[in-house]
């Protein structure tokens, strides 16, 4: 993977616009034993670019399984699918909590293929988030 230089001041932008959450698996960044990083949205690979509205906050389980995917096949059509962009799209259009908010539904192809392709309810991300909901942090506000 090449390194990247994004300005200091890009980087604390897309923290703030996050609200320090993972774009994709809504953990806040506070909770975290890992570091968040810098995901591009299109990767490099494929002639993404650093500018903001490429870039996403990420957690690194999300940008781990993301890697330099695009699509991912929709397990209901099974056919292949956009992942879901968040500088174009809106979370809560592609996805639900279920009830009880430790598990993220997709309720499209482009929900449902982000939810596989970056195992967004991977077992270590639900404990955290049930030891959140302990605690009155989460789910996050849809503010």
């Amino acid at each position: 993977m090449a390194k990247t230089n994004i300005p200091t001041n890009f980087k604390q932008f897309i923290i703030e616009r996050s609200k320090g959450y993972c774009e994709y698996c809504q953990c806040p960044s506070d909770f975290s034993t890992e570091l968040f990083s810098i995901e591009h949205i299109i990767p490099r690979s494929k002639n993404g670019s650093d500018e903001l509205d490429n870039l996403a906050y990420a957690c690194i389980g999300c940008n781990i399984y993301k890697s330099d995917k695009t699509e991912f096949v929709d397990v209901v059509s099974q056919s292949l699918s956009n992942l879901y962009n968040p500088r174009t799209m809106n979370w809560a259009d592609h996805f639900v909590w279920d009830e009880s908010s430790t598990v993220i539904l997709g309720k499209t192809a482009i929900g449902r293929a982000t939810i596989e392709a970056l195992k967004l309810n991977r077992r270590p991300v639900k404990n955290l988030r049930r030891a959140l909901i302990a605690i009155g942090e989460h789910p996050p506000s849809e503010e």
